[in-house]
């Protein structure tokens, strides 16, 4: 079978491999929830926010000591997917592949050690911790998870700061369509909202987006 190493491609730039391949990697996903207090009951309610980004994290090795030559030649090559392009005033998106896996993202984290030197100071072995932050173009995530119409009643809890403007843009993508949502709930005074209480959000024709929150 083929050995394969591990590389890292900055957009725009060469791609290069990494010295020597990582023992292990981790991937990591997980969701935004909000703890929402209701007074009287013994528990809060919990309410999803947004998905948080994806990351990859792993260590990375480098020796050079037979070469008898400076291991950071290897190791500023990750240090600098760090740095900031100055006409896009962003760090490089890469892609990460190994064999069939592929990442892309931008480098979030680099911390090294030097443990290992030549007799006049040069430094020859190194390990990494790197971890990345999954990049995906608006087009795509909007693709992967449309934006659906009010064509259903749903109901939300009311967070500190909610007005009824605030929650029609929300919902429907509209802060001027508040007025079906105070019918819906026999509100007197729109403008007063108790944090914690329920609150009916109608179908409206012609309604825009929903909130993912």
């Amino acid at each position: 079978m083929e050995f394969k190493r591990a590389s890292i491609q900055p957009d725009g730039q060469a791609a290069f491999d990494v010295m020597l391949n990582p023992t292990q990697y981790s991937v990591e996903k997980g969701n935004q929830i909000a703890e929402i207090g209701v007074p009287g009951l013994s528990a809060p309610i919990l309410q999803y926010v947004h998905g948080n980004t994806r990351t990859l994290s792993g260590e990375l090795y480098f020796d050079t000591y037979e070469q008898r030559t400076d291991v950071r030649q290897y190791t500023d090559k990750v240090f600098n997917l760090l740095a900031i392009d100055p006409s896009k005033h962003v760090p490089p998106i890469c892609t990460v592949t190994w064999g069939s896996f592929s990442f892309k993202g931008v480098v979030d984290k680099v911390s090294g050690s030097y443990t290992l030197f030549l007799p006049n100071g040069t430094p020859v072995r190194a390990k990494l911790n790197v971890s990345f932050k999954e990049y995906i173009e608006v087009d795509e995530l909007v693709r992967v998870n449309p934006t659906q119409s009010a064509d259903h009643r749903k109901s939300r809890v009311v967070r500190l700061g909610d007005t009824l403007s605030n929650i029609a843009y929300e919902e429907y993508g509209d802060s001027g369509k508040w007025r079906p949502i105070a019918e819906a709930n026999g509100l007197d005074d729109p403008l007063v909202l108790r944090p914690g209480s329920l609150l009916l959000i109608p179908a409206i024709e012609g309604g825009g987006q929903l909130s993912r929150a």
